[in-house]
């Protein structure tokens, strides 16, 4: 069982108001939680939350067995936040908004462009009011341009900003990734740029609007391909799981299923054929530079492929553990979760939840190690609308 411990967080003290909901807002919200902020979630009563409420068909289950509002994709981005429900669309609830804004360094959502207009809870009335605000926006495109009115999903950003068609083998389909990565890169972009924006606060009492868009943030990390395109001209094709500017780095079958071998350079490429057995391979005047292997790639990888296929997988994982070439398993989940490096890591945490079978929840750990503020799992993702009360009772508080 993973329990907070005293120790303060990196953001301990902050104050984040979140009206964002799905993933991207989500995602970075769940971060700054787990860093130590105060996480204020507002959710919708008149929907029943954020809409990956409902998104099963895996939720958490009480002690009777009946599905909670938990369910595991809520879960996945909803830890270390306290959920209250509030109908801003009512005057009570913009009220209820205002009182929360004016007491936090953050506020995160993920509206429509203008969206919150009509509700006095847009980035000009808010930082108006309160100058010192860091106000994110999260949209499908972005606050400006041609598109900005067009609603964002993770699918479309995939799609219109070039990653589905780099993803999946050469001669099938468009594919997206198997997880929603635009969505989750957008909320580590926008985690950065809330923390870049809170040093500059804290520099110089100013605070800001932070505009960022799902399109921005997907085309943002093509990386090497998208140089590769801006650089040659030439538009990168699909390749499965081989890389445009390294070979061999690709998924091998062998006699008994696939693994991957990561060939870096070109001593590497002469010891990784001596540990197939296949040392012609590395002496062969077509192969012996990394440029030329991408120049003959075909040949090269039908000779691999040749020989890989009649040996045994763990073999020739062990050879190339032994002669210092980059090469590894393919693991479902079940086997990475279970892996003895992610149990040495701590990938999976338990978190304390009464309510729930077991008395726990298990998630996903965040990934950073820090060695004087550790991420703390101080509170399990909320079920709807479960700290209404105290949130609001916390601003009369305050009043008085």
């Amino acid at each position: 069982m993973t329990d907070a411990s005293d120790t303060p967080g990196a953001l301990d003290g902050l104050y984040v108001l979140d009206l964002s909901r799905i993933l991207a807002g989500p995602t970075a919200t769940q971060m700054l939680g787990d860093l130590g902020a105060t996480v204020i979630k507002v959710e919708n009563p008149k929907t029943g939350g954020d809409d990956t409420r409902g998104w099963g068909p895996n939720y958490a289950r009480d002690a009777n067995g009946k599905a909670t509002d938990l369910s595991a994709y809520f879960m996945s981005a909803n830890r270390n936040k306290q959920s209250i429900a509030v109908d801003i669309s009512t005057p009570e609830g913009q009220d209820i908004v205002r009182q929360l804004a004016a007491r936090a360094d953050v506020v995160i959502e993920n509206y429509k462009p203008d969206g919150l207009v009509k509700y006095g809870l847009d980035h000009e009335t808010l930082l108006k009011a309160h100058p010192e605000l860091v106000y994110c926006s999260i949209s499908g495109f972005g606050q400006t341009g041609p598109n900005r009115a067009q609603p964002g999903y993770d699918l479309m950003a995939q799609g219109y900003g070039g990653i589905m068609s780099l993803t999946g083998e050469p001669d099938g389909a468009p594919m997206k990734v198997g997880v929603g990565i635009a969505d989750v890169m957008c909320g580590m972009y926008a985690t950065i740029g809330i923390l870049a924006a809170l040093r500059h606060r804290d520099a110089t009492g100013q605070g800001q609007h932070i505009d960022l868009s799902l399109v921005d943030a997907q085309m943002a990390w093509l990386i090497n391909e998208g140089c590769n395109f801006l650089t040659s001209g030439q538009v990168p094709e699909r390749r499965g799981n081989a890389h445009s500017n390294i070979v061999p780095y690709d998924a091998f079958a062998c006699s008994d299923g696939h693994i991957l071998i990561a060939v870096g350079n070109d001593a590497q490429f002469v010891r990784f054929c001596d540990a197939i057995d296949a040392a012609e391979l590395g002496k062969d005047e077509r192969f012996t530079t990394n440029l030329l292997r991408i120049e003959n790639r075909v040949a090269l990888t039908e000779a691999l492929a040749n020989v890989l296929r009649g040996l045994i997988k763990d073999d020739v994982l062990n050879r190339l553990r032994a002669a210092k070439v980059p090469g590894g398993p393919i693991h479902d989940i079940a086997e990475a979760l279970g892996s003895d490096q992610a149990q040495a890591r701590g990938t999976v945490v338990q978190v304390a939840r009464d309510d729930v079978a077991d008395g726990h929840l298990r998630l996903l750990a965040n990934p950073l190690k820090f060695s004087a503020t550790p991420v703390q799992y101080r509170r399990p993702p909320p079920r709807f609308g479960q700290d209404t009360d105290a949130v609001l009772a916390s601003l009369k508080t305050d009043v008085d």
